[in-house]
């Protein structure tokens, strides 16, 4: 079966990865006593661990002023949790200077093609893809504009991995289901009629 080109992969980002970076060092031990909801023990972990509810991140802080942040959806809710952060510090007497710098490092997205893949015939027509199935079910796809890595299972879904900005997650998906299309890689899902009675 020909797939239509109406069709429009679904995707959703799960996890932006970024770093903070204040110039100057924080006194853990003050964030510990005036902060609840902060794990620190400088014999397991150098950091102290900052759970924020709303929006659902963690910050993992360090004494040098660097911050490690995860677990936002999106660039805005990463934006508006290290500004609830620094304010929350700010408002307990936390001396802090300057704005702090925020860098992407990763953004970990999942896409749903709505179709079925050939992965062997992948693995034959594009460049820079890997696929052993004995080893893992589904194909690493090393793509260099954007410069992003996708897993691709046979069902259409993808785990797309690297990027540093949410417009290179939707362009990357764009342009796999393109190329897949265009190889002849991808068909619609074949269902048995007994599964609709």
């Amino acid at each position: 079966m020909l797939v239509e080109d109406k069709f429009e992969p679904q995707v959703q980002i799960e996890n932006i990865v970024a770093t903070v970076i204040l110039e100057h060092e924080l006194d853990l031990q003050l964030i510990e006593s005036k902060i609840e909801d902060v794990e620190y023990n400088p014999d397991r972990f150098p950091g102290l661990i900052y759970r924020l509810h709303v929006p659902k991140v963690t910050a993992l802080i360090f004494k040098s002023g660097k911050m490690v942040v995860t677990g936002a959806k999106s660039v805005n809710q990463l934006v508006n949790a290290v500004k609830i952060i620094m304010k929350n510090l700010k408002e307990r007497g936390i001396p802090l200077h300057g704005r702090p710098r925020i860098q992407v490092q990763n953004i970990v997205a999942s896409a749903n093609l709505g179709v079925e893949v050939d992965l062997e015939k992948t693995a034959l027509l594009i460049e820079n893809t890997m696929y052993e199935p004995e080893q893992f079910p589904g194909l690493i796809y090393r793509m260099r504009d954007p410069y992003v890595v996708l897993l691709i299972f046979s069902s259409g879904r993808m785990v797309i991995t690297g990027a540093k900005r949410e417009e290179e997650v939707y362009k990357a998906v764009e342009k796999v289901f393109k190329t897949l299309k265009e190889k002849g890689c991808i068909r619609e899902y074949e269902y048995e009629e007994e599964e609709f009675l």
